[in-house]
């Protein structure tokens, strides 16, 4: 049986890679920093919990990392591990450069020491662009980081090209822009704005407050961009992917639609100049031919419908 080591294993885009893993009929270990603090609800909500097996590993220690590797034999290392939020990266610039980079090299490390044939994927990201001349981005695209995070993301991005490059190893990135799903956390801006939009539907909350969403971005559903993290895996070629819709939306239309589904007055939007970031994006979206042409990647969603699944689960399971 094929054996997969993911790193992140609790997020949305670990969870539902686990959930497609298992089903392809992979063994999947997740790796995880306190066995006594991990969120499992994510797990637990897809009914996967009793089919992985979790084990404690702290991804600074490239020897801990090691002894991981040694004793699981994995063919498949997903990392999707990392201090993953924009704004609390300008708060945090310090731990989320030091988690984000060390990490990365401290498993590249370990599988060069170990095994070289365990093939890498490092989860990248679209914010790593930053400052954008011409759209659509492509893998081309010169990166022009805006953002501690953004500049830890392309930090590991590169370090992961070079022991392709270096060293001969099957590392791969998946440079994937925003998407959500029902598991996303509330500090993401489309599961904030459903779940507000829901409590002031039923009169426990008066106001959606937020930022700048005169702003638009590239957003898809997680599960379909997760698909493309294993066709890139599978890929006798390790090479670089941009997973995207292909299109950006205002921030706006996605508080205003989500308000018509649920017949809110758009005068329940807050707009607080204070959450504004230091450096934003004005408009931001992907082009996904090469995942398509070469992986063969099917994605033809457009946000709306992402929003119609999201309205249902989330009143689903309130």
């Amino acid at each position: 049986m094929k054996r997969s080591i993911i790193t992140g294993i609790t997020g949305q885009d670990g969870c539902y890679l686990a959930q497609q893993l298992i089903n392809k009929g992979y063994e999947v270990i997740g790796l995880v920093r306190d066995l006594n603090q991990i969120n499992d609800s994510g797990l637990k909500h897809i009914g996967i919990l009793d089919k992985i097996r979790l084990e404690q590993v702290d991804l600074l220690s490239e020897s801990a990392i090691v002894d991981s590797l040694t004793k699981f034999k994995p063919t498949f290392f997903y990392n999707l591990a990392a201090q993953s939020s924009v704004s609390n990266s300008f708060i945090e610039p310090t731990q989320t450069l030091l988690f984000n980079i060390s990490s990365v090299i401290n498993i590249l490390e370990a599988i060069r020491k170990t095994d070289i044939n365990i093939k890498f994927y490092q989860a990248s990201s679209s914010e790593m662009f930053g400052k954008v001349v011409h759209l659509p981005v492509s893998e081309q695209t010169v990166l022009h980081p805006l953002s501690p995070y953004a500049i830890s993301k392309a930090s590991a991005h590169w370090i992961t090209v070079n022991y392709r490059e270096a060293y001969g190893l099957f590392t791969c990135c998946g440079i994937l822009f925003n998407h959500d799903s029902y598991l996303r956390p509330m500090n993401f801006f489309t599961k904030k704005v459903i779940r507000t939009a829901i409590e002031i539907s039923k009169g426990r909350k008066e106001f959606l407050e937020v930022g700048n969403i005169d702003v638009k971005r590239d957003f898809g559903y997680a599960p379909k961009y997760v698909e493309a993290m294993i066709l890139m895996m599978e890929k006798e070629i390790a090479d670089d992917y941009l997973i995207c819709s292909g299109e950006s939306i205002y921030l706006r239309d996605i508080i205003e639609y989500v308000f018509s589904k649920l017949n809110i007055s758009t005068q329940k939007i807050v707009v607080n100049k204070s959450l504004y970031r230091p450096a934003e994006i004005m408009d931001m979206y992907g082009a996904n031919y090469k995942a398509k042409a070469v992986l063969g990647w099917k994605y033809d969603m457009t946000y709306f419908d992402v929003l119609d699944i999201l309205i249902q689960e989330e009143l689903h399971n309130w």
